[in-house]
């Protein structure tokens, strides 16, 4: 079979270690992203860019910041719209206070901002976990819908609420194409997700993933509650916080605070237990999914010349939604991600028994 590591000898530590060992694995990414960065912009329309692909990089990355909190750090958390909220409206705020500021800093300033959030919000891990914990993280979004409706410094004294995003540009480069929206995306999805990839594999990491697993044991061989929990608050909310620009900048144009409520934490959450826990790839599969399922529950029927309004395609999605995630908890809790693993291994070992 094609995909066997027969002959593929490791002479280092650092070779054996490397986050695609396999050499298929290697030819198969960078096929992914020669296709990604090049085929996809040539032969792409521009609905396409707008309604699936944007969405879908913004969502990954956001996906991807909740589930380093929840999947690796086992720290629950129902306020991630929240942190995306701060992410935007930090965002927004760098852009028209400082004449001429970069749209790369306003991003990366609206992540910091969101981190600081999310550290504070992050305290009372220190004492209480599970439900008690959730509860506490959904004070952040309470508290982030009351701020930006009710303080108008938020929203630039705007009278409706609504704020919009002016001219992107980087180093005079205009962005103003779906195709260019799309690259912007999809660059900081790779940058961040190759940081977060080493983050989880490095002691910092493995911490986090101590503390998931058995918080009182990683206490008393030496990892400090503190350190590790705060650190994925940080980490999380910073990831969280640059989606949630990228989602108000990039996607929207023009927001106001129902782009970032309850349901987006909600969302997030079910994505990465669809996709899986504690998994990178889990939470593209996870994105992935929820981008791609309410276009085939609409488009489907009607190409199969079944009448379906949109409204009763909105209840079947969130009753296939409310289904899946029954299924995956109880089947298969890991998500799409172990199913996935899965697969690969029995390619490796086909046509061997196992």
């Amino acid at each position: 079979m094609f995909y066997r590591e027969n002959g593929q000898f490791k002479t280092s530590y650092a070779a054996d270690q490397q986050i695609f060992p396999i050499a298929q694995d290697r030819i198969a990414i960078l096929a992914i992203l020669l296709l990604a960065f090049v085929a996809v912009p040539l032969g792409v329309s521009d609905y396409t860019f707008q309604a699936v692909l944007i969405p879908f990089l913004i969502m990954a990355l956001a996906a991807m910041g909740l589930n380093i909190l929840v999947g690796y750090c086992g720290q629950i958390s129902l306020g991630t719209g929240a942190f995306m909220a701060v992410g935007a409206y930090a965002a927004y705020n760098l852009q028209v206070r400082i004449e001429g500021m970069p749209l790369l800093l306003s991003l990366l300033g609206g992540g910091l901002c969101a981190m600081a959030f999310g550290v504070v919000f992050g305290l009372p891990s220190l004492r209480i976990r599970g439900l008690y914990l959730a509860v506490a993280t959904l004070a952040a979004q309470f508290f982030m819908d009351w701020l930006a409706s009710r303080a108008s410094w938020v929203t630039n004294n705007s009278s409706s609420g609504s704020v919009s995003a002016g001219q992107l540009s980087i180093a005079g480069w205009v962005i103003d194409t779906p195709a260019e929206k799309y690259l912007l995306c999809l660059s900081l999805l790779c940058i961040l997700g190759l940081l977060a990839k080493n983050l989880v594999r490095s002691a910092t990491g493995r911490n986090w993933m101590a503390m998931r697993d058995m918080d009182v044991a990683a206490s008393v061989i030496g990892i400090r509650p503190v350190y590790a929990k705060l650190s994925a608050f940080a980490v999380s909310s910073f990831i969280v916080g640059i989606a949630g620009a990228l989602w108000g900048f990039v996607h929207l144009g023009a927001w106001e605070p129902a782009a970032f409520s309850l349901d987006r934490s909600f969302q997030l959450l079910f994505m990465i237990i669809i996709g899986g826990l504690g998994s990178i790839m889990g939470s593209l599969f996870g994105a992935a999914f929820f981008v791609l399922l309410p276009l085939v529950l609409t488009h489907v029927p009607h190409w199969l010349g079944l009448p379906l309004s949109t409204a009763s395609a909105t209840y079947i999605e969130h009753m296939v939604f409310g289904a899946l995630i029954v299924f995956f908890l109880i089947v298969e809790p890991h998500g799409l991600a172990r199913l996935w693993s899965t697969a690969k291994q029995k390619l490796r070992l086909w046509p061997f028994p196992h």
